[in-house]
């Protein structure tokens, strides 16, 4: 629910819905019979696996409804936190989390389940969590070190195999579908029969075709991100772009006039922008495009969205992007700021000119004054660090 939030939930309704969420999926593993301890250990000893078939399917579900929502920009991805991985606290984690599923019969959800119906021995492993948990924070200074040790980073098991997105999903998918057989046949090798709740046979085999037809589906809706970055390489696909052209003199006369209807994205290095930086102006990288930050402001009615790069090809590459994505109104800085600095800034009347150009150039020695004292009033009064969205921290 978190990156879904402000914008199309609001906080308060978020937590209603957490609640309302929490005691649904309580109630369905209370009925799916995960309040007993034989479901868990069931899975290690091959007899019930029940768990790894509910556990794959809900991840399955919601890795596709990630993709899906994030190619359409319903949902910002970049705001889904990814734990950080030791590898090496991982491996012994897991190993001592495993045995303790074993001894114990429950997970930490299940065993809140069972705790919740009065089971007694759900509450002693809920106890004996807590005291795990305990010794875990006060002991942490002792092994610290073991805990940071092989540090990967913020991973995603795609980009370490060095495969794509829509390539992991369907291979999740598939691995899903064949664990899903082959554990069927381990519990009838094991029990005699097949589990009643599992017949018939054809129905599971039609819901296998399904799955595999969503993973295939995952090759339809690529990283959106990434193909749109792709694309801006393309001229003839930016020269059909709907964004507009500003040059360098209407803008100077825009900021010169206080033009409240205009407002500035500027995409250069924060360096560059903290030495020189436009009034009406923010500053933003590329993959800002397709955040909720800058959506805030590209979404404000009956204003120009004015895209400044330090060259016209990269702005245009992202008004290429903007347009793309939606956003209306969107103008790129004719030869970037580059040319804005030479025409307007750095302006040095020619000792020969036309006619028809005397205006011009009166404009722009008036325009080279002015401008850099309100650049330097602007710098007085604005907060480079903008208030941005943070990435939600969740998970279980």
């Amino acid at each position: 629910m978190a990156p879904l939030v402000p914008d199309i939930i609001g906080n308060e309704l978020n937590l209603v819905i957490a609640i309302i969420i929490g005691i649904a999926f309580g109630f369905i593993l209370e009925q799916a019979g995960f309040s007993t301890s034989k479901k868990l250990v069931g899975l290690f000893y091959g007899y019930d696996f029940t768990v790894l078939r509910v556990f794959f399917t809900g991840g399955v579900t919601a890795m596709i409804g990630v993709i899906i929502l994030g190619h359409y920009g319903l949902l910002d991805l970049s705001l889904i936190y990814v734990n950080p991985t030791f590898i090496w606290s991982a491996v012994v984690g897991g190993l001592v989390m495993g045995l303790g599923f074993v001894i114990g019969g429950f997970c930490p959800g299940t065993s809140v389940c069972a705790a919740a119906i009065g089971k007694i021995d759900a509450m002693i492993f809920v106890g004996g969590s807590f005291l795990g948990v305990l010794a875990f924070a006060e002991g942490y200074p002792l092994f610290e070190n073991f805990y940071k040790a092989g540090a990967w980073g913020n991973i995603r098991i795609f980009e370490l195999a060095g495969a794509s997105q829509s390539l992991f999903a369907f291979l999740l998918v598939f691995m899903a579908v064949t664990a899903f057989a082959v554990t069927t046949m381990i519990e009838k090798r094991n029990n005699g029969f097949i589990d009643s709740d599992l017949k018939p046979l054809k129905l599971y085999y039609g819901l296998a075709v399904i799955a595999l037809v969503i993973g295939i589906s995952a090759f339809a809706f690529p990283e959106r991100q990434s193909s749109l970055k792709l694309e801006s390489n393309n001229p003839e696909l930016v020269a059909k772009s709907k964004f507009e052209m500003m040059d360098s003199d209407e803008l100077a006369f825009r900021l010169l006039d206080n033009d409240k209807s205009i407002q500035i994205l500027d995409f250069r290095t924060k360096e560059e922008f903290k030495e020189l930086s436009l009034p009406k102006s923010s500053n933003w990288m590329m993959d800002n495009v397709f955040g909720k930050d800058i959506h805030k402001k590209l979404v404000t009615k009956h204003m120009k969205n004015v895209i400044i790069a330090n060259d016209e090809n990269e702005g245009k590459r992202l008004g290429f992007i903007a347009s793309e994505l939606g956003y209306k109104d969107i103008y790129v800085l004719k030869g970037g700021m580059t040319e804005f600095k030479n025409l307007i800034l750095y302006f040095k009347r020619p000792e020969t000119s036309t006619r028809q150009m005397l205006a011009t150039y009166d404009f722009r020695e008036k325009a080279s004054k002015k401008l850099p004292e309100l650049i330097e009033a602007n710098k007085k009064l604005m907060n480079t660090d903008e208030k941005k969205t943070k990435r939600v921290v969740g998970g279980c």
